[in-house]
């Protein structure tokens, strides 16, 4: 029995992995320094919108109910979503290594209601450093494509909506607390776009071809 739960569920040991993410960014938020501000002129229309404080949490969970689903129901789907969502951010990390950047974007939060409470505390655990791309849009983005693109949830329409749903109200949610310019989201697209090429169109395009060779080479038997 504990073998076949082995065979069957051993690919979560990839969430190890958080780990390591974690502990990067305790390090960067910690001591890399920007030497690059990210900003954009679309920044100034950006409305600070503090209810908007919730759908950036909710962030959590909603990339914590993609991993848990698609870990105990589909092999090949979580490996394609841990895949765009860990390799994405370690290359986020290398970016920040390589190009430190940051934002002055953040407004003098000085009211008590429960939202401004809850971006203060966001504001004093992270730091406005490391923010281009954006890890939110970027994970955000990542565990839609995962349920866009799984065969169990094809035929859940209402379940594809909620997902662009909450991942769009959530990209929004970086700049509208701001957390992040409209640069890092852009940048977090760019790089979702190529992750996508890779982990999910290239890999259907292999199996389109594999299959094909299969099926030429029984018609020739």
């Amino acid at each position: 029995m504990f073998k076949n739960s082995w065979k069957r569920y051993n690919h979560l040991l990839i969430l190890g992995y958080y780990g390591v993410i974690g502990l990067l960014y305790q390090t960067f938020n910690q001591f890399i320094e920007p030497k690059y501000y990210v900003y954009s002129i679309l920044d100034d229309y950006v409305p600070f919108l503090k209810i908007f404080i919730i759908p950036y949490l909710f962030w959590y969970i909603y990339i914590g109910i993609a991993l848990i689903y698609f870990g105990l129901t589909s092999k090949e789907d979580f490996i394609k979503l841990t895949l765009f969502m860990f390799g994405g951010m370690t290359i986020c990390f290398f970016i920040y290594f390589v190009w430190p950047n940051g934002q002055n974007l953040r407004p003098l939060v000085s009211d008590q209601d429960l939202f401004s409470k809850m971006i203060l505390n966001i504001y004093s655990k992270d730091r406005p450093t490391n923010v281009a791309p954006s890890m939110h849009v970027l994970d955000s983005i990542a565990v839609h494509v995962a349920v866009m693109e799984s065969e169990k949830l094809k035929n859940y329409k209402w379940l594809q909506r909620a997902s662009l749903i909450s991942a769009i109200l959530i990209s929004l949610s970086t700049v509208m607390i701001k957390q992040h310019s409209v640069v890092d989201g852009f940048f977090a697209v760019i790089l979702s776009y190529i992750l996508y090429k890779v982990i999910y169109k290239n890999q259907s395009q292999s199996k389109q071809s594999f299959n094909k060779k299969v099926l030429s080479t029984s018609r020739a038997k």
